[in-house]
């Protein structure tokens, strides 16, 4: 009896230094050496070149905490790029599959029940975007139109939520990303793509005939953007915000939203053309990791 306690008793040691390890992810990627990067497909803040190249704002400031961490725990930590869909990012996070996600992740309430956020790094500001020529210039011009946004995302919801406070009738076409939300706007079988500004602003960009689309109307939601981790580790949380408070204090990282942004770039050298708002500007001057509720009680 005693040596089945005795076994027990090890056995429920070593769970529980393995559950501590799950929840120390500092202690995980320095024993390692390696760490897990959750990236985008096809978002303004990170995308694919394709062959596995992974790039962008916030895909090049992840890469630059990183580094910090390295220095941190004295050694290189090489970085597996891990893509992720709107749909799977949070369970990649939770099973530790994905170690930090830095794609197009807002903050909000419901999502910080099962994962934490770093602070954040972007403001974002849900628009509508149309074809030049199809005679929408707002919300109310979607009535009996098809209007595409992408499945697992929060404008989603605000599609929903201001369908029914304007007492419009539109059919909702899902895209499994935010490349297939573009395509069935640029085909055609849409009249419209209800996404992130920034989101919205690449993808056209990027287009074949970037002229041929306008974002119109009125702000349908604003957003705060920021990387993904798991719930109750605050070491590593403390390391993230800390780097990108650091990024923020050098100016390291407003050159890297110029960078972006603001100049031409892969695969097409065309501009997204959008500058820093206001509210990003409000964020780096007050770092934190407020959900988007608080923003839309101001």
């Amino acid at each position: 009896m005693k040596k089945q306690v005795l076994v027990l008793a090890i056995a429920a040691l070593a769970a529980g230094g393995a559950l501590a390890q799950a929840n120390d992810t500092l202690a995980k990627i320095k024993a390692s050496g390696n760490i897990s990067l959750g990236v985008r497909d096809s978002s303004a803040l990170s995308y694919t070149l394709g062959n596995g190249k992974y790039v962008g704002f916030h895909t090049e400031m992840g890469e630059r905490i990183v580094a910090d961490l390295g220095k941190q725990a004295g050694k290189e930590i090489k970085i597996a790029y891990t893509p992720v869909t709107s749909q799977n990012r949070i369970p990649l996070v939770q099973n530790g599959t994905v170690d930090l996600e830095c794609g197009s992740t807002t903050n909000n309430a419901t999502r910080q029940k099962d994962v934490a956020f770093a602070i954040t790094t972007y403001v974002e500001e849900v628009r509508i975007l149309t074809k030049a020529n199809s005679g929408i210039n707002g919300i109310e011009g979607l009535k009996g139109k098809t209007v595409a946004t992408t499945t697992g995302t929060t404008s989603v919801q605000t599609l929903r939520r201001n369908k029914r406070a304007e007492g419009l009738d539109f059919k909702e076409i899902m895209g499994k990303d935010h490349a297939d939300s573009f395509l069935l706007l640029e085909s055609g079988r849409a009249d419209a793509f209800v996404m992130d500004g920034s989101i919205l602003a690449a993808n056209a960009s990027k287009s074949k005939t970037p002229n041929d689309y306008k974002m119109v109307g009125e702000v349908l939601s604003v957003e705060p953007i920021a990387c993904m981790i798991r719930k109750d580790d605050p070491a590593f949380k403390k390391a993230v915000d800390d780097s990108i408070k650091r990024q923020i204090a050098d100016g390291s990282l407003a050159k890297l939203y110029d960078k972006w942004f603001l100049q031409p770039i892969p695969p097409t050298n065309s501009k997204i053309g959008l500058p820093m708002s206001a509210a990003t500007k409000d964020a780096w001057a007050n770092p934190n990791d407020k959900p988007m509720e608080d923003y839309a009680q101001k």
